[in-house]
């Protein structure tokens, strides 16, 4: 099989093969050009530097005339022995066009030498008329040689002309050759790259027209792609998927027909069975009776049983709310207050509660019953199972996009796998005796139904420092 990840590899080896010949034809012509350049440069250069060491070796010879010391003939000597090294090297600038000059301009740098050792020799011998007229003689081979010098780099020149002819003709072939080569390459790597980007897209292309036929909901057109590749594959594995998910779609129907009226049915035990609650007490005879018993006590001068009766029935008004029914901020805080001073009473001065509310944090829209819950909580974990005690903090917090509550305590704190056991227990059992019977879990999934918002309750616990509820609650609810 054929993958994409081959047919990838392949294009980028043959791209690199091509552009690995390009460079290796480019880079041999302009190696031989550099190597024909520079031997060109080496003969001008070594000309040039036989005529510049016999203009040397004569201002040293002078130099010695004048000063007659050790240094200065030894300095002679040095540059002479470089003119006749030099006058050596000159045989390998030996061709066919500069043999007879290039013999002459040797003679001359031999017969300038030997002048020059006359000079040196009747020096010594304090001959001075022998030495000015070897000297003269000398400096005249030497203003031949430079003349010379000149002679032979314009033979060069007009010997290699045609090299340099070859050259630039040369490198306008090339260029015209690379352009060629150029247009050519590309022609086929678009051809090849045309094709192979057919090969990858209209095979995707049928994948994408499948995929939406089966967003709609059509489960029944087969997909088949006559590729020998990755997208076969592909092909294949889609259209199984679609039988499977078409089956699976078959028996979700028939399942969620069945959950739905076992669900129905449930609903409507559940209805029956409110009403048989309601039936057996009334709750308007159960207020009525308790504001009675609350102003009888206010009579007989038990002020404060009437508060307690007074706040236990403005708690239970409440509470027999629907569960789906929209409060504000405030009401929560003020029954909230019904159940502290309940509390208070019964545990007296074990009983600590600290309010810091922000007044301008209370008419928002929240749902019903979700403070009284956590402080149950609070009396639940760590209220009743001290002996001294505690102390329950409310805090409320106006912010510009929304509202802070806190629910912290003193208690003995959780550990991480408390508090996520906290979260995510269902069973309210615990919670029997208190006045909702409705723990953290429920409050938060009612929230988060409310809000539209996951995070929405974060619990901030230490072993030995106690624990603090936080809930955020935006200003706008979900619509």
């Amino acid at each position: 099989m054929n993958t994409i990840r081959n047919k990838m590899l392949l294009l980028s080896i043959l791209i690199w093969i091509i552009m690995a010949v390009i460079w290796l034809s480019m880079s041999l012509f302009n190696q031989r050009t550099v190597e024909k350049y520079n031997e060109i440069l080496q003969r001008y250069l070594l000309m040039n530097q036989a005529s510049e060491q016999s203009q040397q070796a004569l201002t040293s010879l002078n130099n010695y005339r004048i000063s007659l010391s050790q240094e200065s003939l030894e300095q002679y000597f040095d540059d002479n022995n470089e003119l006749l090294h030099t006058k050596s090297e000159l045989n390998w600038l030996r061709n066919a066009n500069n043999a007879m000059l290039l013999d002459n301009f040797q003679h001359m740098l031999e017969s300038q030498s030997e002048a020059m050792g006359l000079v040196v020799r009747f020096q010594k011998d304090n001959n001075e008329d022998e030495v000015a007229k070897k000297f003269d003689e000398a400096s005249s081979i030497s203003k031949y040689i430079s003349e010379a010098t000149l002679t032979l780099i314009s033979g060069e020149q007009k010997t290699y002309d045609a090299f340099y002819r070859k050259i630039i003709k040369r490198s306008d072939d090339l260029l015209k050759m690379g352009f060629w080569t150029l247009a050519l390459v590309s022609l086929m790597l678009l051809i090849f790259s045309f094709r192979f980007v057919n090969s990858v897209t209209q095979p995707i292309l049928k994948l994408t027209q499948s995929a939406r036929e089966l967003s709609r909901g059509n489960f029944h057109k087969p997909i088949e792609i006559n590729n020998n590749d990755d997208m076969s594959f592909l092909a294949k594995t889609l259209d199984t998927m679609r039988l499977n998910i078409g089956n699976l779609f078959d028996e979700i129907q028939s399942k969620a027909q069945l959950e739905y009226d076992l669900h129905k049915h449930k609903l409507m035990l559940k209805e029956s069975e409110l009403k048989s609650l309601q039936s057996q007490i009334n709750p308007h005879f159960l207020f009525n009776t308790l504001n009675m018993l609350s102003k009888e006590a206010y009579l007989a001068g038990a002020d404060k049983t009437s508060e307690l009766i007074s706040s236990v029935a403005g708690m239970l008004r409440y509470n027999l709310r629907r569960m789906d029914s929209r409060v504000t901020l405030g009401d929560e805080v003020e029954v909230l207050e019904e159940y502290l001073a309940i509390q208070k009473a019964r545990f007296g001065d074990r009983l600590k509660v600290v309010r810091e509310i922000d007044e301008a944090g209370l008419d928002i829209d929240v749902p019903i019953l979700i403070l009284q819950p956590l402080a149950e909580n609070v009396f639940i974990y760590a209220i009743e199972p001290s002996e001294d005690g505690g102390t329950l903090t409310l805090r409320v917090k106006s912010h510009e996009e929304h509202v802070t509550v806190e629910v912290s305590d003193t208690g003995q704190g959780m550990d991480a796998e408390q508090i996520e056991r906290l979260l995510a227990d269902t069973d309210n059992s615990i919670y029997k005796g208190h006045s909702t019977g409705i723990g953290i879990r429920n409050v938060l999934h009612r929230l988060q139904l409310f809000y539209g918002v996951e995070e929405i309750i974060h619990i901030d616990s230490k072993i030995g420092e106690g624990t603090c509820i936080t809930i955020t609650l935006p200003r706008k609810p979900k619509q």
